[in-house]
């Protein structure tokens, strides 16, 4: 079984739309309380959105790094201008990992050590022989995946590293359409970036009036949070080696500090998923592709006999 004081915590790119100060008082404090091992920098669902906070990303890396973390720039999901596949060439060209999520992205990196992120799908053996012989140190699992099937891929992952994304809602689908700004009645091209109105997606629900997804921006994301607590001790058995929280308006020092627990043994997931459900409801858990089961569905850990 694995190590879990060897187990590392990462936190994913800002999905959303947030006012730099939000940006920026975020950052400080997870550097300077959050038990994070890694942050993603970056802009991975619209890169319009990047201009507003491109600027401070050199100073909030900068203050990661000296609070020990380890800094990886996220990418764009969908690389459809010159301006972006430039981007990408200057955070290489500085030295920077990046995280990649589009496979436009091996164009770039032409050996270089890279994170495969959780969009790019990896359903195979074959796909990740791919990535690493492309560079790739770390690869993120798809999260439609089961834990039959991460453990197969994870024992097969000869890049050293398997992440797994372990909580907040799931990242689904990227489209060049923005749902955001048609539900504003707007076109993509002057959406006057209404999707930061909605600083954790905007709610999307069935014609029954059941909430199923959230939009943000091009992007489409689950309802419910995943929540992967109860399942952390079978997913290092099985070679997982990150565990990535993605960010919310939640106080994400308080959420990385229970997932931080229950990796290092001090606190039982029993407890820690009603910590977690206090600050989080009335919006549902989920972990239903874990299981092998629908994604919005909830399964509860089996009582311990």
């Amino acid at each position: 079984m694995s190590n879990p004081a060897k187990s590392r915590l990462t936190l994913g790119p800002i999905l959303f739309h947030w006012p730099n100060p939000r940006r920026r008082d975020f950052y400080a404090r997870i550097a300077d309380e959050a038990p994070i091992d890694c942050v993603y920098l970056g802009e991975a669902v619209c890169s319009k959105r990047l201009p507003w906070f491109e600027e401070d990303l050199p100073e909030i890396a900068a203050r990661l790094r000296r609070a020990g973390k380890e800094v990886i720039f996220s990418t764009p999901a969908l690389i459809t201008t010159e301006q972006e596949a430039a981007g990408i060439q200057a955070l290489l060209d500085a030295g920077e990992t990046i995280e990649i999520n589009d496979l436009a992205c091996l164009h770039w990196v032409r050996g270089k050590r890279f994170v495969s992120g959780p969009l790019i799908n990896v359903f195979h053996e074959r796909a990740l022989d791919v990535l690493r012989n492309h560079g790739a140190r770390r690869v993120n699992m798809p999260v439609e995946l089961s834990a039959a099937q991460i453990a197969t891929l994870a024992r097969h992952n000869r890049t050293g590293e398997t992440e797994v994304f372990a909580f907040g809602r799931q990242p689904l689908a990227i489209s060049q359409r923005c749902y955001h700004a048609r539900a504003h009645n707007l076109h993509k091209d002057n959406c006057q970036f209404v999707c930061g109105l909605d600083a954790d997606g905007l709610e999307v629900s069935e014609l029954s009036g059941r909430a199923l997804f959230a939009v943000n921006g091009t992007q489409t994301l689950s309802h419910g949070f995943l929540v992967l607590l109860d399942e952390l001790a079978e997913l290092q058995a099985a070679g997982v080696s990150h565990f990535r929280l993605s960010p919310h308006t939640l106080d994400m020092v308080e959420v990385a500090g229970i997932y931080r627990a229950v990796l290092d043994g001090t606190c039982s997931a029993e407890e820690a998923n009603a910590r977690l459900a206090e600050r989080i409801a009335p919006i549902p858990f989920i972990n239903g592709y874990l299981h092998a089961r629908a994604g919005r569905e909830w399964q509860p850990a089996r009582p311990s006999t």
